[in-house]
């Protein structure tokens, strides 16, 4: 818990051994993207968790899974890959995102990383060729991570909340390269197909190797399932009408 000597969030490392060259972070956004990719990364890659945010202020959660509760905001670690990932389960307000990007970065003092990556959807009217991931990355992370593969930089627009702080943030920093992968993605339902391609975009830049099948079956299902919603939505709608619209 917060003591009155510590209001502000910070992250409360387990393991002081914990050292790593990536750092992803993914929060809940639009679609889940971020959040589902993260989520599905530290399982496929079974990381183990070395700390969690504590975080002062609401809003509060606390999930839980099979009666089991968990800290909302999880740092996973994986040695072996020197890779870790932030878990955000908790949505962050934009008046709250200045203080997680604080202590984002104060985790990022103490692990020592190369790179910081964001994962994170938005909901833009697309078409289907843009069901790709696109880049918005301050100039060291382009060198080093984006010169040999295809992703493209994203257009024109800004970005807010605790992506918006922690590129700012690395703007000009020579220690830490910032990135942010972005895609378009459906807000109205989890939207997995588009975690697939922020996980596509971030082991390629990476160079790390991860199973996106069992993923790509869950987005085919998930994807299924609201199709046939809506379908049973818009007849019902139809059911409902009037033969005689004349005076609607």
């Amino acid at each position: 818990m917060p003591t009155t000597d510590s209001q502000t969030p910070q992250f409360e490392v387990t393991d002081d051994t914990v050292d790593v060259d990536t750092l992803v972070v993914g929060f809940t956004e639009y679609g889940l993207a971020g959040l589902t990719a993260v989520d599905y990364l530290t399982d496929q890659l079974e990381m183990r968790q070395a700390g969690h945010l504590v975080a002062a202020g609401p809003p509060s959660i606390t999930p839980f899974e099979g009666g089991v509760p968990r800290h909302h905001t999880r740092l996973h670690v994986d040695e072996e890959r020197s890779l870790g990932v932030v878990v955000g389960e908790r949505m962050v307000p934009v008046d709250g995102a200045a203080g997680v990007a604080d202590a984002l970065a104060g985790l990022a003092d103490r692990l020592a990383p190369e790179s910081i990556t964001v994962l994170t959807g938005v909901p833009v009217a697309h078409g289907p060729d843009d069901h790709v991931p696109f880049y918005i990355a301050t100039e060291d992370y382009r060198d080093r991570f984006l010169a040999d593969t295809d992703i493209r930089p994203m257009g024109n627009g800004f970005l807010d909340g605790v992506p918006a702080e922690l590129v700012a943030g690395g703007i000009g920093d020579d220690e830490r390269a910032v990135g942010v992968f972005t895609t378009p993605a459906h807000p109205q339902a989890p939207d997995a197909a588009a975690a697939i391609r922020l996980l596509e975009a971030l082991t390629e830049a990476h160079e790390f190797d991860v199973d996106t099948g069992p993923l790509e079956t869950f987005a085919a299902t998930v994807e299924a399932q609201y199709r046939a919603l809506a379908e049973r939505i818009e007849a019902a709608d139809e059911r409902t009408m009037p033969d005689d619209r004349m005076y609607m």
